[in-house]
């Protein structure tokens, strides 16, 4: 075995340790921490993608050398590996942007507590990418649920642990038809790990056994999981959980969790039950139809928010929406367009909540439109990274929103024919309605102030982090718009590793 190889686990164990090791820790120790041990994860990642470019092949990799079910297993697969590398550093610079307001925004004896949430975090997201067994997958969507609720919870204002409460409540109704739907599959296939299942699930199909429970447990698990990732309408915990927790919260919270719980449905439907199966429940009909609807009632909602955080989360319904309806879509390049926007997403949507909140501060920390007037201009490069990732989501060419409406568009044209007009239709629609409340924002903020105010003369210097994840993120939005042949090539190497 290649030393590699075993990268993934380390990720894992790495992150979990880390969350123990900063328990006794002051804030800044938990932090130090916490940094170097994101940034370790994102080149093992980066190493582990390039191994199994490479090979070409897909791995399992027993944890402690004990094979299933007495021990755990992962599998690592150019996908796995590839979200792993994006999740990884879209962590990284969510955390840089928004360190200063960490201080800030938490009381000092609880900055600990709030890495060790971070770490939990992307440990459970690495396991859910990785893992080769349900009720472990379980397990970590369980962590991350509660390691995401106190990260909304630990800034302790009214609204957050409110949005907090919320939150949990929505994820609790998700995770409990997930688990029934674990149960059931275990209950008729007699197995947890996902190779086993999906043999024993072939065997049902085709003799024809179990069909009505088949479908229920097709139906709950996919509703569970679309409850969790904020499919339109179980949306109404985003709003509150992005736009009052701390900055980098609000970036992880909406560029990572959400789509980590996307990630396991998609592997689940290939790895466990078979795509052909999903296809035959009409199940897919129904992401379908739910995606068409979030990305327009997601962008309505965005136009008719009064602040700019409630704006940039309402946009999240809508690319939850355009995920969701590429899944839809039921043919391969429709779920290669919904992988691709999930990367474009997780980077994108980053990027505006840090930017967002540099526009913020240099509004004396206020969020409602009239007050960011101008506001490009006391911040300048919060102002370009803002611009660039509204024009990202709009689908301007040479940035990655452009690729991926490109995707979906042309995987349209290649699917069920009654799906092809729906789908161009509410395409071209949603983008128009995401250049009415994304243009109007870049406008507003750079719209010089008429008249001295209180913000005459104000210029913010962002901390060298910050400007760092900022500069970053806008450097990989222009990798996935230009050099995008290669990374859909890799996600479809990933979806065939799958099938």
């Amino acid at each position: 075995m290649s030393f590699v190889q075993n990268f993934p686990c380390f990720s894992i164990v790495l992150c979990m340790v880390a969350g123990i090791l900063s328990t006794p820790m002051k804030g800044k120790q938990a932090k130090n921490l916490t940094l170097v041990v994101v940034t370790l994860v994102a080149l093992m990642s980066i190493a582990t993608l390039g191994y199994v470019i490479g090979t070409g092949e897909s791995y399992t990799y027993m944890m402690g050398r004990f094979p299933a079910p007495w021990g755990n297993e992962i599998r690592v697969g150019i996908l796995e590996a590839l979200t792993a590398t994006v999740f990884a550093l879209v962590m990284l610079f969510s955390l840089l942007g928004g360190m200063d307001h960490v201080f800030k925004d938490i009381n000092e004896s609880k900055i600990n507590l709030y890495f060790i949430l971070v770490d939990l975090l992307l440990s459970s997201l690495l396991a859910i990418i990785y893992t080769n067994d349900l009720f472990t997958g379980y397990v970590f969507v369980e962590i991350n649920t509660i390691a995401a609720c106190g990260m909304i919870m630990i800034r302790e204002s009214g609204r957050s642990l409110i949005a907090a409460t919320r939150y949990m409540v929505m994820s609790l109704i998700g995770s409990g038809l997930f688990l029934i739907s674990l149960a059931m599959l275990y209950d008729i296939t007699g197995h947890l790990l996902m190779e086993d299942a999906h043999e024993a699930m072939i065997r049902l199909t085709q003799s024809g056994q179990y069909e009505i429970p088949l479908l229920v447990i097709i139906s709950l698990l996919t509703v569970g999981l679309a409850i969790k990732s904020g499919l339109y309408p179980f949306h109404s915990w985003m709003p509150d959980a992005y736009g009052y927790s701390t900055i980098s919260s609000s970036s992880i919270l909406s560029s990572l969790v959400s789509k980590s719980y996307i990630i396991l449905l998609i592997k689940i439907f290939y790895r466990v039950i078979g795509f052909d199966t999903i296809i035959t429940s009409k199940i897919v009909n129904v992401l379908f139809v739910f995606g068409l609807i979030g990305m327009i009632m997601g962008s309505v909602s965005a136009i008719m928010a009064k602040d700019i955080y409630k704006m940039i989360a309402y946009s999240s319904v809508a690319q939850i929406g355009y995920v969701y309806m590429g899944i839809g879509l039921a043919t391969e390049a429709g779920m290669a367009a919904a992988i691709f926007h999930i990367l474009t997403h997780a980077i994108t949507k980053s990027l505006l909540f840090l930017s967002a909140k540099g526009l913020n501060d240099a509004s004396g920390r206020k969020r409602v439109y009239p007050a960011l007037q101008g506001a490009a201009f006391r911040n300048p490069l919060a102002g370009a990274a803002f611009a660039v990732g509204s024009l990202s989501m709009v689908g301007i060419p040479m940035l990655a929103g452009f690729i991926s409406k490109i995707l979906f568009a042309t995987s349209a044209l290649g699917s069920d024919p009654k799906k092809v007009l729906p789908t161009l239709i509410v395409l071209s629609v949603s983008t128009i309605l995401n250049a009415v409340y994304f243009l109007h924002t870049v406008v507003r903020i750079y719209t010089p102030v008429g008249e001295p105010g209180e913000f005459k003369g104000v210029r913010i210097h962002m901390a060298v982090g910050a400007a760092a994840a900022l500069f970053c993120l806008i450097a990989l939005n222009f990798v996935l718009g230009l050099y995008s042949q290669p990374i859909t090539d890799l996600i479809q190497q990933g979806i065939q590793m799958f099938a």
